[in-house]
C-alpha cells in the first residue's frame, strides 16, 4: 500500500466493515476519565523530577514500579535505563507500546506552579537545568494511563501486550540499545509497535497521522576546512579558510535546489562555524558543524556524497594540496526516518476516528524532526511501526494563533507546556481503542 489513493480506498473499506462498538468506546473513556486525577499526580512527579538521557534512573524505577503494579512482568537495566513489562492474555497478537523518558538541558521558563527548578551533571561536566521540554512526562503518563485502561478491559481483547520505557530518546541511541539488548529476543516479538510524540502544533484533542515516512532521518556532519594562515593584513600570502568556509556553504544551498529531485524532502543546515582567535589573524583552520535531514537512505548517501565533492572542489580551486583538502566526518550513530506501516495506520486512523470523531483525527505532512523510534522497525524482523501525533495545545489558544497569527512555543521551548487534561483523555482513549481493535477477540 505505497500511494495515498489506496490509503484512502482502505480506509473506506475497512470503515464499511467495522462495528461501531459503541460500548468499547464508553468503557475506554470512562477509564481515561476515571484515571485523571491519579495521571496529574504522576505528571506532575515526572515534570519537576525530570532527567537527561542516559540518567533515567528515578524515572526508570518509577515505570517499573508502574508496571509491576499493574500485574505486568517486568525487565529492567534493557540497553541502559529500558524497562520492559509483558502482559500476557491469552494466544493473539503481540503489540508493543512504546514511551521515552528523558529530558532536555533547558531552564524552564513556562512560570507554572509544578515547572521544572531540576538542575543535573551535563556530558561536559557541568552543571545544566533541566526539562522535559519535548513532552516525554506527557508521553509516559499517557502510556501508563492507557495500559492501566487495557489492563481493566482484558475481557474485550486477546493477546500479549509488551511495554516499552525507552531511555536516550533525545540523544538518539536508546531504541538502537534496547535493541542490541535483545528486545527482540528476550521478549515476545511485536507484530506491531506503536508510540505518541506530543505536538506543539495541533489542539488537545485531537491526533494527527502520516501514512509512510512521517519523521526525517537525520546525520550529524562535522568538516573541518584548512587553509594556509598568516596576517590579515597581507591575505594574499595565504589561503583563508574562512573565505572558503564561506563559499563552501553557499554552495551547500545548491544541493538541495538543485540535486536533488524536488519530490523528495531534504534539509542541510549549517549549525556551526568556528575559526581564528583575533581581528587580524586568518587562521589555519575552520571547523563546520551541520545537521541532514532527509526521508529516504538514497537521499542521504547522495547528500553525504555532493558534500564531500563540493568541498574539496573549493579546496582544489583554492590552490590547496591534496593533504589540505577539508576532512568531512559523518557521524556514524543512525537516526533513520520514522517510516509508518500504511495499513497499520490506515487501521488505527479508523479506531481512532471510532472513539474521538473523525474531525479529531487529522492526516498532517511529514515532519523534518527526527525520532530514534524508527528503528524498530527497521530490523531483520520488520516489525510494523506507526508513531502518532498527539494534539497538546490548548484549544484556545490554538484558535487564537490561527486567527491572530501568533506564534506557540515549539517543542524544545523553554515555554512549551502541553493542555494536560483534554491531551491525557485523548492519548489514552485512542491508543486503548486502537490496540483493543488489533488484539480483539472477534
Amino acid at each position: 500500500m505505497n500511494n495515498p489513493i489506496k490509503f484512502t480506498l482502505f480506509l473506506l473499506i475497512s470503515l464499511t466493515v467495522t462495528v461501531n462498538g459503541q460500548e468499547v468506546n464508553e468503557l475506554v473513556v470512562k477509564e481515561a476519565k476515571g484515571s485523571i486525577e491519579e495521571a496529574w499526580q504522576m505528571y506532575i512527579d515526572l515534570h519537576q523530577n525530570p532527567e537527561l538521557s542516559l540518567q533515567e534512573f528515578r524515572t526508570s524505577a518509577k515505570m517499573s514500579q508502574a508496571l509491576k503494579k499493574m500485574g505486568f512482568e517486568v525487565a529492567t537495566g534493557v540497553g541502559g535505563n529500558g524497562v520492559v513489562g509483558v502482559l500476557r492474555n491469552g494466544d493473539g497478537p503481540v503489540v508493543m507500546l512504546r514511551t521515552d523518558m528523558d529530558a532536555l538541558p533547558v531552564k524552564e521558563a513556562t512560570d507554572l506552579p509544578w515547572a521544572s527548578e531540576a538542575v543535573a551533571a551535563d556530558m561536559q561536566g557541568g552543571e545544566t537545568p533541566v526539562m522535559h521540554a519535548c513532552g516525554h512526562d506527557l508521553h509516559m503518563t499517557v502510556w501508563h494511563g492507557t495500559l492501566s485502561a487495557l489492563v481493566a478491559l482484558k475481557s474485550r481483547w486477546k493477546g500479549t501486550i509488551v511495554a516499552v520505557a525507552q531511555p536516550a530518546e533525545e540523544i538518539s541511541g536508546g531504541s538502537g540499545k534496547m535493541i542490541e539488548d535483545g528486545l527482540y529476543t528476550r521478549f515476545p516479538l511485536p507484530d506491531y509497535a506503536l508510540c505518541y510524540h506530543v505536538s506543539a502544533d495541533l489542539p488537545a484533542g485531537t491526533v494527527g497521522y502520516c501514512p509512510g515516512p512521517i519523521f526525517a532521518g537525520v546525520k550529524s556532519v562535522d568538516i573541518k576546512v584548512f587553509g594556509v594562515g598568516g596576517h590579515g593584513a597581507m591575505p594574499h600570502k595565504t589561503i583563508d579558510p574562512v573565505v572558503l568556509s564561506a563559499k563552501i556553504i553557499l554552495d551547500y544551498q545548491t544541493i538541495v535546489s538543485r540535486e536533488i529531485n524536488p519530490v523528495s524532502p531534504a534539509v542541510i543546515t549549517v549549525g556551526s562555524v568556528h575559526g581564528g582567535t583575533k581581528h587580524n589573524i586568518i587562521p589555519e583552520e575552520v571547523d563546520m558543524k551541520l545537521t541532514i535531514r532527509f526521508f529516504s537512505d538514497d537521499v542521504c548517501r547522495q547528500i553525504i556524497t555532493a558534500l564531500r565533492r563540493i568541498a574539496d572542489g573549493q579546496a582544489v580551486a583554492a590552490g590547496l594540496k591534496e593533504d589540505r583538502r577539508p576532512l568531512i566526518m559523518v557521524d556514524d550513530e543512525d537516526t533513520p526516518p520514522v517510516e509508518n506501516d500504511q495499513e497499520l495506520v490506515g487501521k488505527a486512523v479508523i479506531s481512532m476516528s471510532n472513539i474521538l470523531g473523525k474531525d479529531n483525527v487529522i492526516r498532517v505532512d511529514p515532519a523534518t524532526v527526527a525520532e530514534d523510534f524508527g528503528k524498530y522497525g527497521r530490523t531483520p524482523e520488520k516489525v510494523k511501526i506507526a508513531l502518532f501525533w498527539l494534539g497538546g495545545v490548548n484549544p484556545t489558544a490554538y484558535r487564537g494563533s490561527v486567527e491572530e497569527e501568533v506564534m506557540l512555543p515549539a517543542l524544545h521551548s523553554s515555554k512549551f507546556a502541553p493542555d494536560f487534561e483534554p491531551a491525557y483523555v485523548t492519548g489514552v482513549s485512542a491508543m486503548s481503542r486502537t490496540i483493543i481493535d488489533l488484539l480483539a477477540r472477534d
